[in-house]
């Protein structure tokens, strides 16, 4: 009660209500001891340790903070009395701090509520600067967040190099670093350098540092190996306090960076951003502001800021959004529904790949890296294996290049991989997956082809983005044993593969679909078989929304406004143009062909893909507009007197038709629930992070309501006033 009390004075704010809101925090209590060094002097060191494993890191709830604050105060009496000389924080083994409990966050009732946590942070680990003595923070373990934020509040930092996790990952989250961050980073290590940790790492899928990596950028003062990390960091600390060793920060941003690089800096990743992400996501433009004023602001006005900015964005939308897909990915998809025991999985010690071409090479080259067993590739001709093979060793070479595998492991993974016309070659193969055109006629002929030579338990796994599966396999004598094995492009970075059951499908066929996804590192959904899956059918949607719309002489522009609040990472055009004006028009028409009374054909689309473009490039290939011709392709299309839709109108229409969509593919059992749509979408197409997928959006803006009166979440997944 003494540390709230304490606190509570601090500038005549209350933090009581925050404590009473989580009354079983895990508190990460503040143990101090007294070291004499070297020289004499005493240092009072501060070992954050909540008294689990490393399995459950030190968090900084609301009671911790509160009782970090409370021994700070006492450590500045002490330091005022001249009873110590520095004051250093760590954390226990392997971990210094982990951020505040986000579990925890996106349960507060209100702004206010969230402004009282940024205001906690801020208060607290801010002592670390006002200690009337020097402080310390040495860096052990995995630090995250406000983990991060204690070691920028404290006047010098150590890092153990063999730190595997350091990182500011509020942005991803759709928040700000709200206990200094923002502000004191960029004044620490120069604003390219706090771009990077703070908006563009976690803008390319979380991406954190390591110990080393935080040093060079110059976020610690000192690195030590880990087995005298204490020790080593104990001894440092003498040294600066005696005046032994002067620390100089080579990334301390100087009078010219202040003058000119900083807003040009700012500037350049606001366009960056908003080429990729365009403008709905919030947290990636708060913190380039706070960054920006970084600059000039005085700590104190910085802090505020930074308190306002992170209240908005805890309360918001955006961050409830982030914690279901945060879930989603972090647990949901570690325990796919549906999937049968691990042990019924057939053990895969070969696997052979139908086809040479683009997509059959990553198979290959993934399938060999990940699981490093034999990978055979098969085509038509020796000339076009050929190319795979050249294709694939060139990619292994390119690893090597970039220091990624070691020579051994790059002559390892050639040898593994071999090519061949004869399908003998693929008689011991465990696992089978085809990569040829999307036709149904095609994909059967390749699957009788090698079942000849196949053992009877050999799984055969068809990539087809929208066929029947089990039609796909309807002519063999086996069809049990094949499954969807639906993989999104481009196959090294995309996270999700759809694996589809048919009626037919066994349980042995499937666990080793979902086992074998999991050694390839990716998350796997399990779908029923149905045309286009989960995330294919919601594209054809959209597409065939934003088809049928330019065909009733609604503009392009009007179309890529309309769907901007999806915030998707690019417009329906620029995907079509991506994945192809051909798959496209297949992918419209398979879903007409199916379901024709709720998916459109386009014949402009069909005309479209005969003349190859949609959208005009430069020699760089850069878009640069739309191509004329294809616009003239269009305007054929249009019927006189057809009326426009206005983006509202289009909107409104797209959103009803997607959550109908969705309300019948969860009434078809597609998939288990609306969280493995969202999650499909999230992993497989892109779908923003802090958008929470598709099925919260569709709850928050009413088309739930509307077409089926009812919501896909209860409760809602919405921010609080």
């Amino acid at each position: 009660m003494a540390a709230e009390s304490a606190i509570a004075q601090y500038a005549g704010i209350d933090f009581s209500p925050l404590v009473a809101l989580d009354p079983d925090e895990v508190v990460t209590h503040s143990y101090v001891r007294d070291i004499t060094l070297p020289s004499g002097k005493c240092l009072a060191l501060i070992t954050l340790d909540n008294g689990r494993d490393y399995t459950r890191p030190n968090t900084l709830g609301p009671a911790t903070l509160l009782e970090l604050a409370g021994v700070l105060d006492a450590l500045t009496a002490r330091a005022a009395a001249k009873e110590i000389d520095a004051v250093a924080v760590t954390g226990k083994q392997f971990i210094l701090a982990a951020g505040a409990d986000l579990s925890r966050a996106g349960e507060l009732p209100s702004r206010n509520i969230g402004l009282l946590m940024a205001q906690l942070g801020h208060s607290a680990l801010g002592r670390l600067g006002e200690l009337g003595v020097p402080s310390f923070v040495y860096t052990n373990g995995l630090a995250l967040g406000g983990g991060v934020e204690i070691g920028l509040n404290a006047t010098y930092r150590t890092i153990d190099a063999t730190v595997p996790v350091f990182a500011l990952p509020e942005v991803f989250l759709g928040i700000i670093p709200g206990w200094g961050g923002a502000y004191l980073l960029p004044n620490l290590i120069g604003i390219e350098g706090a771009l990077e940790v703070v908006v563009s790492n976690p803008l390319k899928t979380n991406t954190m540092l390591t110990g080393k990596k935080a040093f060079d950028l110059g976020i610690a003062d000192a690195i030590f190996a880990s087995v005298n990390f204490l020790e080593d960091s104990l001894k440092w600390t003498d040294g600066v306090l005696t005046g032994a060793i002067r620390v100089k920060r080579a990334n301390e941003p100087g009078r010219l960076e202040r003058a000119v690089k900083w807003d040009v800096a700012i500037g350049l990743a606001d366009k960056t951003i908003a080429s990729r992400l365009g403008r709905v996501a919030l947290s990636p433009y708060r913190a380039l502001a706070l960054l920006k004023a970084a600059k000039n602001s005085s700590k104190k006005d910085a802090f505020a800021a930074e308190d306002q900015a992170l209240a908005d964005l805890i309360s918001g939308d955006q961050f409830r959004a982030s914690i279901y897909s945060f879930d989603l990915v972090q647990k949901r998809a570690k325990r796919p529904v549906g999937a049968p025991d691990k042990a019924l999985a057939k053990k895969v010690g070969k696997v052979g790949v139908i086809g040479a071409g683009l997509m059959a090479r990553q198979f290959a080259l993934l399938f060999v890296r990940r699981l490093k067993v034999p990978v055979v590739i098969t085509d038509l001709d020796q000339s076009r294996v050929d190319k795979g093979l050249e294709y694939i060793h060139s990619e292994i070479d390119q690893l090597l290049a970039k220091g990624r595998i070691s020579v051994d492991e790059t002559n390892r993974l050639k040898a593994l991989v071999t090519g061949t016309t004869d399908k003998r070659d693929f008689a011991d193969c465990d696992w089978v997956i085809e990569a040829v055109f999307e036709e149904l006629s095609v994909k059967q002929k390749v699957f009788a082809d090698v079942e000849q030579y196949v053992a009877d338990d050999a799984i055969l796994a068809t990539n087809t983005s929208s066929l029947s599966v089990e039609q796909i396999g309807a002519k063999l004598k086996h069809p049990e044993r094949v499954v969807g094995f639906h993989f999104f492009n481009p196959v090294a970075v995309m996270l999700l593969i759809e694996v589809v059951k048919t009626a037919k499908t066994t349980d042995e066929a499937l666990s080793t679909a979902m086992v074998t996804a999991a050694a390839l590192r990716k998350n796997a959904v399990i779908t029923t078989d149905t045309p286009g899956f989960v995330v294919n059918r919601i594209l054809a949607k959209l597409l065939g929304e934003a088809m049928n719309a330019i065909e009733n002489g609604t503009s392009p522009e009007t179309v890529i406004e309309a769907v901007r609040p999806f915030g998707l990472p690019m417009d329906p055009f620029a995907l079509m143009e991506l994945v192809g004006l051909q798959i496209g028009s297949h992918v419209l028409h398979t879903h007409h062909d199916a379901f024709p009374d709720r998916f459109f054909v386009s014949p402009a689309l069909d005309e479209l893909a005969e003349y190859g473009h949609l959208l005009s490039k430069d020699a760089k290939g850069k878009v640069t507009g739309y191509d004329l011709k294809a616009l003239a392709i269009v305007k054929k299309h249009v019927p006189q007197g057809a009326t426009p839709f206005t983006a509202e109108q289009l909107r409104t229409r797209v959103e009803d038709g997607l959550a109908d969509e969705i309300h019948r593919m969860l009434d078809e059992h597609v998939v288990a629930a609306p969280e493995d749509i969202d999650l499909c979408l999230i992993l497989g197409a892109g779908w923003p992070f802090q958008m929470g997928g598709a099925t919260p959006y569709l709850d928050r803006v009413g088309a739930s309501e509307r077409v089926f009166g009812a919501t896909f979440h209860q409760p809602l997944i919405v921010g609080v006033a």
